[in-house]
């Protein structure tokens, strides 16, 4: 007798689920930057240059955006767990491949397509989850992923670095590849298929394009994408232009910068589990718009005080913690949000959002030295540009006074 993927699925509960798919989050993330403290030994390994390797990068940010896009909606239509499975194993394969990459060609094409099954993880972990709840639940469990989403690339240059210590940088896609293993088994064995058959899409490619189309003929959900892809994109302009900010212009060290960084990715950590306890006790809405208010509020005093001179390591820093505090909040409710507001087709609203957020992201994380140098103030401004994107796109777009995408019931 033939089992197939599907009715081999397993039942399982709500906290291991979450757990499982926290690790895929987590996944892309560490594989997008816990090799770049190997950077210089990359460089000598294959005899090529800095812009060469920093490519692999770039290929790889652009396999999440691209993957995403496709396999959100594509999942709408085949399900998810086949999805995630195929994703997790090709994951595996394809860090093996970079772990054993003979030139720097290879190298990049297989950080191309490790970006792309990494990206199954995030883009598919968020539609099992908007599947399986809604409401209040929804939103605390989106509130664990966007914030394991976020620390991920914190803990990332730790690891790597670490890694680098006892071994090669080839010992890290080792590091990544068993990674993938692992999590391609509890795949297999706690999520189950979220998405039965009688709701899938059906029409193929063409009702997969229908589907998007829809969807971007939405206001409020094109208001909510801008929000939440503008807030990612500031973030990673503050995390390009950070080390050279408190390092360069402040004076700190290596060790005192990554104490810095640690102490405002708590801010972050901390106002996601404050999110987690005001879902379903305060409007969705209403935490976005707290959230947007603090991260410009952060971002127009930090500018303010360095455009008049004032540029010291404590108002730096402050300022600094009150944007990743307000992206606490900002991140997880405006990913509900478009979740929500996308409902009847989970896969492609949440193939957009990650799609916006790299887009997005990858665009503006070289602005902050776009002049030739990266400075407190240079940081500062294109930081608050984003934020201020992104509270034009709450105020015309999302309108946050119309109650789009809360739960029924919600006071």
């Amino acid at each position: 007798m033939t089992i197939s993927i599907n009715s081999a699925t397993p039942r399982t509960g709500t906290g291991r689920l979450v757990v499982v798919l926290g690790g895929l989050t987590a996944v892309s993330p560490f594989a997008t930057d816990m090799y770049a403290p190997g950077f210089p030994q990359i460089v000598t390994s294959f005899g090529t240059t800095g812009t060469a390797v920093q490519l692999s990068l770039t290929a790889c940010l652009v396999g999440l955006a691209v993957g995403q896009i496709v396999l959100g909606p594509v999942s709408d239509a085949t399900g998810r767990r086949r999805l995630l499975l195929a994703g997790a194993g090709m994951f595996t394969v394809l860090s093996l491949v970079c772990a054993l990459a003979p030139s720097i060609a290879m190298f990049d094409i297989a950080r191309l397509l490790q970006g792309i099954a990494g990206s199954a993880g995030l883009v598919i972990g968020r539609a099992v989850i908007s599947d399986r709840s809604t409401g209040t639940q929804a939103a605390r469990q989106l509130s664990t992923l966007s914030v394991i989403a976020m620390t991920a690339p914190v803990l990332a240059p730790v690891v790597g670095g670490f890694l680098l210590g006892v071994g090669s940088w080839r010992l890290v896609f080792v590091a990544l590849a068993v990674a993938g293993l692992l999590l391609s088994t509890a795949v297999w064995a706690w999520v189950p298929e979220s998405l039965p058959a009688e709701r899938r899409r059906t029409g193929g490619l063409r009702a997969v394009l229908t589907a998007m189309g829809g969807l971007l003929r939405r206001r409020e959900l094109i208001g909510y994408l801008l929000v939440m892809g503008c807030g990612l994109a500031a973030l990673f302009a503050y995390i390009t232009g950070s080390p050279f900010v408190f390092q360069n212009t402040y004076g700190l060290s290596p060790t005192g910068y990554s104490l810095v960084f640690a102490t405002n990715a708590v801010g972050t950590v901390v106002a996601g589990a404050i999110f987690g306890r005001l879902a379903g006790r305060v409007r969705l809405n209403s935490l976005l718009v707290i959230g947007v208010i603090i991260t410009v509020a952060s971002m127009v005093v930090l500018t303010t005080l360095l455009a008049l001179g004032i540029s010291t390591l404590p108002t730096t820093w402050a300022c600094l913690l009150g944007l990743t505090s307000g992206f606490g909040l900002l991140l997880p409710a405006s990913t509900t949000l478009v979740l929500a507001v996308g409902s009847d087709a989970p896969g492609a609203a949440s193939g957009m959002l990650g799609g916006a957020q790299f887009a997005l992201g990858a665009a503006a994380a070289p602005l902050p030295g776009v002049l030739g140098s990266t400075t407190a103030l240079s940081t500062a401004v294109v930081v608050l540009g984003f934020v201020l994107f992104s509270a034009v796109a709450l105020t015309t777009l999302a309108r946050p006074w119309q109650g789009h995408g809360e739960p029924a019931g919600q006071p």
